[in-house]
């Protein structure tokens, strides 16, 4: 690259800045939309909690995981499936924008093509940010017991917001592509819970029949789990741990160019 072509020059700076700056402003109204709606408030407080407290007292006396207590194995597998159906927001708010045809108004604004729609991830990453500690606080009081240092909980927060970022890029796309509000509400459901359910999530793997085990085994989900499991109490890693980063990453680089063209095409109509 020459000198000249590694210049930011001012308009490319200002074109940066309120790219930056319109995010900004579309993540802060859907944030702010979040706190007002109630439904997604206690979406927010009570699902972490309710699945934590059912999976541990309802399930953990009769899964066996061997020398780890089912609290210490539970925990990784309700963290993730927490920032799945978390990150799965960005479809409803998405179809909810594009419902009411907010998106004319937005049109008429001079504002990045992209904002609303990364808004809308943005917003998603603060929501599994409470949500997380939420589940931290919990899984603490039902008997999970960490062992990872500070460097370990530095790369599970990293690898966590990665995998918020790939599945709401992923969100998104569902969110652009349904024709309706209740669709809207269901269609991410009908994929994140088959993927968090046969996963390593709540019970080993090798329990599982034997089509089972190989889809549960070579899915995304499991290895992002297994990985924060390791990472957190100990449990060997194998190839998850490259292999997650992997699958995170190769949603988002897919998704981005398919959001991106679903969305021009929707505002254009």
């Amino acid at each position: 690259m020459s000198s000249e072509e590694s210049i930011i020059t001012p308009e490319k700076r200002s074109s940066i800045y309120w790219t930056v700056s319109d995010t900004w402003l579309m993540a802060k109204r859907s944030t702010t939309h979040i706190i007002r709606s109630l439904d997604q408030v206690m979406s927010l407080i009570l699902f972490p909690i309710m699945f934590m407290l059912l999976n541990r007292y309802v399930f953990g006396g009769a899964i066996d995981t061997g020398d780890i207590s089912y609290a210490n194995y539970l925990f990784a597998g309700i963290f993730v499936q927490t920032l799945a159906f978390g990150a799965n927001y960005t479809t409803i708010n998405l179809a909810v924008d594009m419902k009411e045809g907010i998106i004319d108004r937005f049109r008429s604004l001079p504002m990045g093509n992209s904002a609303l729609v990364t808004g809308h991830i943005v917003s998603d990453l603060v929501r599994n940010i409470i949500s997380g500690a939420i589940i931290i606080l919990v899984g603490l009081l039902v008997g999970f017991r960490p062992n990872a240092n500070f460097g370990e909980w530095l790369m599970v927060i990293g690898l966590a917001m990665l995998f918020t970022l790939a599945i709401s890029w992923l969100s998104a796309i569902l969110g652009l592509l349904v024709k309706s509000l209740e669709a809207a509400q269901w269609v991410g459901f009908i994929i994140i819970f088959p993927l968090t359910f046969i996963s390593s999530a709540f019970v080993p793997t090798e329990t599982m029949p034997s089509a089972l085990r190989a889809f549960a085994e070579n899915q995304p989900i499991t290895h992002v789990i297994d990985t924060m499991r390791s990472l957190l109490v100990g449990t060997p890693l194998d190839n998850s741990g490259w292999l997650s980063i992997v699958w995170c990453v190769g949603i988002i680089i897919v998704s981005v160019p398919i959001t991106s063209r679903l969305f021009r095409r929707r505002s254009q109509r």
